[in-house]
Formats: C-alpha cells, sequence, structure tokens
C-alpha cells in the first residue's frame, strides 16, 4: 500500500468542496435507493450529464457517495416495506422486515447502517491492501468456475429457505423460468416472448424484486386487512441493547470476508454474496428459532456483505477496466467521458484522481452513518402510517419505479403480473427470494454453463475441470447431503442410548 498516495488522496477529498461533493452524493444516493426500482446505477447515470461542468476528481467523488448511498437507501424500504430499492437490498427484507413488523425496526436500521459502514470500511482497507493480487486471479477465472459458483448459490437459497425443500426448489423454478424469457443471448432464439418484441430484453430484475415483494406483500396484507385489526406497529428503541451486539459484531465482521471476494470478481455483484451471507449467518446461528421470525443476524451480515462488495467491484473496474455490477458500468463510462481508459496503467498515469475517490469513498461512508444512524427512528416512524395508506403508497412509489426502469406501460403489466405471482406464492408457501435468485442469476449461469460447454466441445468435464470449480461442488454436495447426514448421526446417537439402557 502507497501510504503517502492514500494521505495526498485525503487531502483532496477533505476539501470543503470536495466534501460537499460527498455529502450531496450520499444524500442523493440515499434518496433514490428509498425508492423501488430507482437504484444507485440509474442515479448515476442521470446525474452524469449533470457533472459535465465538474472537474473529474469532484464528479467521482459524488459519484461514490451516490453509490454507496444508493446501496444504503435500498435497504431501509426492504427493512421497513418489504420492499427492495434496489437488488442487492432483497435478502435485507427477509429478517429485516419480520423485526420491523415486530416493532424493532430501528434496531433493525442501525444494524443495517452499523453494518453498512463496517463492511464498506473492512472492503476499502482491502481493496487498498489487495486490489493488485484480486485482480491477477480474478483474471485466471473461467467459466466453470463461475458457474459452480451461481450453483452453489441456487443450492444455498431453495434449501435453507421456506418450510421444505421442494417448496424451496419449486420457487427457484419459477425465478428461472422467468429468467429464460427474452433472447438467447448466444443463438439470439426468442424464448416466452408470445410475440412480443417488448419481451425481447427480457423481464428487468428490478421489476420481478418489486413485483413479488411490494406487490405481492400489498396484496397478501389486502387479502388479510379485514380479518386483523389495523393497530400501528411501534418504533422500537433507537438503539441496539447489549444482546443486539452480541448477536451482529460476528456477522459485521464475516460478512466482508464474503462479499469482497464476490465484487472483485464478474460472479453477480452482491446479489450471491449476500444470499451465501445469509445462509451461512442461518447455519451459524445459536438462536435457529429466531430465523424468519426477525433475526437481527440476518440483516447485519447480508448488509455489510453488500457494501464490502461494492468496494470489491472497484478492483476490476479500476485496475482493469471490467464492470462488475451495472454501477460500475455506468462509472466506466463517465471515466471515458472525461478521457481516461481504466487499467493497469490507471493507478500511474491518473494517481491523484484514483486514491482521491477511494479517499473518498472512506469520507463517504463516515458521512452515511453520521446521517442515517440518528434517522433510524425517523425513518422506522413510516410504519405508523395507517396500513391502507402505507401499501397504497406503497403501490404507487413501485409503479413509479418499475415505470421508470424502461418507460413502458408493459412494465407495470408485468410488475402486477408477478405481483398476483408474488401473492400466490405467499398462499402456498413458497419463499419468495428463490424466485429471484433464479431471475438474477438464471441467465448468467446459462451462459456461463454454455461457455464453459463449448470450449470442450460438449464435454460434461469441462464444467468440472478447475480445482476451483471442483471445490465449490463439493461445497454443493455437503450441503445438499448434510440434513441426510445429521439425521443419520441422530438415529445412530439414540440407537446408542438404547443399547446403554
Amino acid at each position: 500500500m502507497d501510504l503517502s498516495n492514500l494521505l495526498a488522496g485525503f487531502s483532496t477529498a477533505l476539501t470543503p468542496e470536495h466534501l460537499l461533493f460527498a455529502a450531496i452524493g450520499v444524500l442523493l444516493g440515499t434518496a433514490v435507493g428509498v425508492l423501488p426500482g430507482i437504484g444507485p446505477a440509474m442515479a448515476v447515470a442521470l446525474l452524469l450529464p449533470v457533472t459535465y461542468a465538474l472537474d473529474p476528481t469532484g464528479a467521482f467523488i459524488m459519484f461514490a457517495g451516490i453509490y454507496f448511498g444508493g446501496m444504503f437507501g435500498g435497504s431501509t424500504t426492504s427493512i421497513l416495506l418489504n420492499t427492495p430499492g434496489e437488488s442487492a437490498a432483497v435478502v435485507v427484507a427477509i429478517e429485516g422486515n419480520k423485526m420491523a413488523k415486530a416493532g424493532r425496526g430501528s434496531q433493525a436500521l442501525a444494524a443495517a447502517a452499523i453494518g453498512h459502514f463496517i463492511g464498506g470500511l473492512i472492503g476499502l482497507v482491502l481493496l487498498v491492501l489487495l486490489a493488485p493480487v484480486i485482480a491477477s486471479y480474478a483474471v485466471n477465472i473461467g467459466a466453470p468456475d463461475y458457474f459452480a459458483f451461481m450453483v452453489l448459490a441456487f443450492a444455498a437459497t431453495a434449501t435453507v429457505l421456506g418450510s421444505s425443500r421442494i417448496r424451496g426448489f419449486a420457487s427457484l423454478l419459477i425465478g428461472l423460468t422467468i429468467g429464460l424469457v427474452g433472447l438467447d443471448q448466444m443463438s439470439g432464439q426468442a424464448r416466452l416472448t408470445f410475440g412480443s418484441l417488448q419481451l425481447a430484453d427480457g423481464i428487468d430484475v428490478v421489476v420481478v424484486a418489486v413485483g413479488m415483494f411490494a406487490v405481492g406483500e400489498s396484496l397478501w396484507v389486502a387479502a388479510h386487512l379485514r380479518h386483523t385489526q389495523d393497530r400501528p406497529l411501534p418504533v422500537g428503541r433507537p438503539w441496539l441493547g447489549r444482546a443486539d451486539l452480541r448477536r451482529t459484531w460476528k456477522p459485521w465482521l464475516r460478512g466482508p470476508l464474503i462479499g469482497f471476494p464476490f465484487g472483485a470478481i464478474p460472479a453477480g455483484g452482491a446479489e450471491m454474496p449476500t444470499f451465501l451471507s445469509y445462509t451461512v449467518e442461518k447455519q451459524l446461528s445459536r438462536k435457529s428459532g429466531d430465523w424468519g421470525k426477525g433475526a437481527i443476524e440476518g440483516v447485519a451480515g447480508p448488509e455489510a456483505t453488500a457494501t464490502a462488495s461494492a468496494a470489491g467491484t472497484m478492483v476490476t473496474m479500476l485496475t482493469l477496466g471490467l464492470p462488475t455490477t451495472s454501477v460500475a458500468a455506468v462509472m466506466l463510462a463517465a471515466f471515458q467521458q472525461y478521457g481516461i481508459q481504466p487499467g493497469p496503467l490507471l493507478f500511474e498515469r491518473e494517481a491523484d484522481l484514483v486514491w482521491a475517490l477511494i479517499a473518498s469513498m472512506f469520507v463517504g461512508l463516515a458521512l452515511l452513518l453520521v446521517i442515517n444512524l440518528p434517522m433510524a427512528p425517523v425513518w422506522a416512524k413510516l410504519l405508523q402510517i395507517p396500513r391502507p395508506y402505507l401499501y397504497a403508497g406503497i403501490l404507487f412509489f413501485a409503479s413509479v419505479g418499475a415505470y421508470a426502469v424502461g418507460g413502458a406501460a408493459l412494465d407495470l403489466v408485468l410488475l402486477f403480473i408477478i405481483g398476483v405471482i408474488g401473492f400466490a406464492m405467499r398462499r402456498y408457501g413458497l419463499p419468495v427470494l428463490p424466485a429471484i435468485v433464479g431471475v438474477i442469476l438464471g441467465p448468467a449461469a446459462e451462459l456461463q454453463m454454455r461457455r464453459a460447454l463449448q470450449i470442450s466441445d460438449g464435454s460434461l468435464t469441462g464444467l468440472v475441470n478447475s480445482p476451483l470449480a471442483i471445490t465449490v461442488y463439493v461445497v454443493i454436495a455437503l450441503l445438499l447431503t448434510w440434513p441426510l447426514w445429521n439425521r443419520l448421526v441422530r438415529r445412530s446417537a439414540k440407537r446408542d442410548e438404547h443399547v446403554d439402557a
């Protein structure tokens, strides 16, 4: 690590002008992240023309604030309204919304804010220390490895979530089917488009996530509102107690170790590591009975993971010029707009800009914590709005967000069709998250699988021709067979007890 360059970056980022840009970026990012469907990528894209008059350093400092602010804003609506502002916030909704409904919305938001800060801080430190190592390793990862990672995400979410594995895999199948809609990426063949040209590009994952979570939840609440008394939910304490801190400090530290490597390689952005973080925390938790009812570890771990993953995406974007998320792709376009090409020589040719950008990320994280931690009880008061008005507002903003994705009326139709599917899944006990995983990672998994098979001339051995892929498949096998082995061990223990008796 070049400490002198990093210190020079802080001297640039901490000037009053650049601090103002960072604060504006954080506030704008949080605001747009709260709106369903309008995530940080869209915010950066919309603000790109606004920054034409700024110098490159000021523009990228603002972009960094929007990036981290948008991720935090997305988790706010996930926790309070079960409506993810962006795809990386999907997992936080599982336990965070249960906490909010139990009157612990403030604690969930506080756990998310601190996790966001710790995950980002560790991720940025790893970015500074390990960027060259991670970048060189990412170059050597091939299609079989990517596919294995995605199968691991499928298996993890389908087996851990829901009341049974059959329901988990059924939900995953629904998501994979929705992910097939559109043109085949390799052959150009139309699939499940029903002759509609507007479906040729597929269904945007934001429309699917908002439909299944926001619209599906609103329909579910409306169907049961007559049978339950509508009482405003309590806000809860605006701080974390000792018990909460004991349960969250380990997930806060484990999350970055999962999120940063996945962010640094093109393996699905922040979605896959947050799914895996949730699975890991659930398996390691000593209070398994709380999961599905509002386990605070399910908020702390995935939130720290998501932010560390955001820091990891900067590794390949800055050192190789390879964007691994939509935000990184927009930022790459912004670099090119200023006549700067990210790559191995960027740290030499534009050292002042790069180190100021990295330093501004540290500053942005601190600003996010200072601004949003005291705001937790204020955000949580959204839950005191009567539910008919609250969910009417959710449907309105969900519709605005879905329409903003593509500007087409068909997106609104798809939003409500998928919302009805989400309602039906709740009615029959199917978990929603595996379906979202299938939509997000299904097309990418298919593409990587077909690339691997093409390289091996159609031989299935092409999927397991690397040590990393074999290791991942061993982990998948253990995950799928663990309940069987656990059952056999318990039976054996009971037999031994009977023999001893």
